[in-house]
């Protein structure tokens, strides 16, 4: 039979891997920084399987992605900073603190009242924690976000003040309008500085029609990622079955597989 290991088992894993003695080269070279982008990819990975509503899988990466805050932690007590046991009582506490309406006696009229008592509790932890008082409604938004999900962040704030589109409409009549100012920017030779503002723009307007429509915008995009590599993967069967690599084919043949690929899919009904 399988042994059934605990949390406790992994934090001694983990330990034993950064022991000096006898650990892993690899694990022993890791510090913060380098650890980070494991952890923001394994994070994407859970989200990558709940896409694709493979459960197994997210085990797995749940699995992974606790990992890396046991490795973060490991060498946080090393350096004599905090150890796991601080981890879960510091998001414990947190959690209490942020929903005296479970954990204690408060009461909100809805949703809306609660998510504003929210940025008011997270506003007193910042001035506890002796931060520079900050009276921007956009305040407390972290810069070490994805910039898409800084972005909708900021429009979030932006909107509790009353600065917000009321529809979709003139939300894509300014998607519209950025458009023609990065065909313009093109058009004039402009240089990467001012396309990036352009472009960024763009960015930006597509993030707040995510927002209007509901839509999470990361979702979205890893739906049309999933959507090009399934057709451009496609699109490379049909030229091997006809006897030629894809990079053989000029554009305007690849433009026409690309077309069968779609046509194939609209008769299979696959979005």
């Amino acid at each position: 039979m399988t042994q059934r290991h605990s949390l406790d088992d992994l934090l001694a894993i983990m330990a034993r891997l950064r022991d000096p003695r006898g650990g892993c080269p690899w694990d022993l070279q890791q510090d913060f920084a380098t650890i980070a982008p494991y952890t923001i990819e394994e994070a994407y990975e859970v989200a990558d399987a709940i896409d694709r509503r493979d459960w197994s899988d997210l085990r797995d990466e749940l699995g992974d992605l606790l990992l890396q805050v046991v490795f973060h932690a490991q060498m946080a007590r090393e350096r004599g900073l905090f150890g796991f046991a601080d981890v879960a009582h510091a998001i414990s506490d947190k959690m209490i603190r942020r929903h005296p309406h479970v954990f204690g006696d408060v009461a909100y009229d809805d949703v809306e009242a609660q998510k504003a008592a929210w940025e008011v509790i997270k506003a007193g932890e910042r001035a506890a924690r002796g931060e520079t008082h900050d009276a921007s409604a956009l305040a407390g938004v972290s810069r070490g976000l994805p910039e898409w999900k800084r972005a909708q962040k900021l429009q979030e704030k932006a909107a509790r003040t009353g600065f917000e589109w009321p529809d979709p409409a003139p939300v894509l009549d300014k998607l519209a309008e950025e458009v023609e100012e990065v065909r313009a920017e093109f058009a004039a030779g402009a240089d990467t500085g001012r396309l990036e503002d352009e472009i960024g723009d763009v960015a930006f307007i597509l993030v707040n029609l995510a927002r209007h429509a509901g839509v999470d915008f990361s979702q979205a995009l890893r739906r049309a990622n999933a959507k090009f590599e399934r057709r451009f993967r496609r699109m490379e069967a049909l030229a091997e079955e006809a006897g030629q690599r894809l990079d053989q084919r000029d554009l305007a043949a690849q433009e026409l597989l690309w077309n069968a690929v779609k046509r194939e899919e609209d008769r299979g009904g696959q979005a």
